[in-house]
């Protein structure tokens, strides 16, 4: 039986090794797999096909309403009227709400470069079935991100 459990760069990672050997699962059983790490910087503007979930358009539309309600409201005391300020509010809400997003999501990218964010660490553990039980325990209390058995 093998077992994949993913763990966070720590020292629970190390204490989990160990802690497998002590009870008697051998090096040779044990295989930790570190994942690289992306060096680029992610795409700030999503294709239609890939997304990343983040979107620059939610605080943009939220003060294009809200500052078309004002433009609005102050359109009927100003020369224009309440269309063309209600516009006028719309648009440059969302382009403030836009640019807002713009700059938060660009320094939270460069936070992430800079600080150098560890990676998942895959551990593969090949053991009977009367340890797996023990095995996947062990894992759970040194804070795996996940477990899963793969029976042979």
């Amino acid at each position: 039986m093998n077992i994949i459990a993913s763990f966070d760069r720590s020292v629970y990672l190390e204490l989990v090794l160990t802690a497998l050997e002590e009870n008697g699962i051998s090096r040779e059983q044990i295989l930790a797999v570190p994942l690289d790490k992306r060096t680029e910087e992610r795409k700030i503007f999503d294709t239609i096909h890939k997304s990343d979930g983040i979107s620059l358009f939610d605080l943009g539309a939220s003060l294009a309403v809200v500052f078309s309600v004002f433009g609005a409201s102050y359109g009927f005391i100003a020369t224009w009227g309440p269309i063309i300020w209600g516009l006028i509010g719309a648009v440059s809400g969302f382009i403030i709400g836009f640019l807002i997003d713009l700059f938060m999501n660009k320094r939270r990218n460069q936070k992430e470069i800079r600080k150098g964010r560890s990676t998942e660490v895959f551990v593969v553990i090949q053991c009977d079935q009367d340890r797996a039980e023990m095995t996947e325990r062990l894992l759970w209390n040194h804070f795996a991100l996940g477990v899963a058995k793969v029976r042979d």
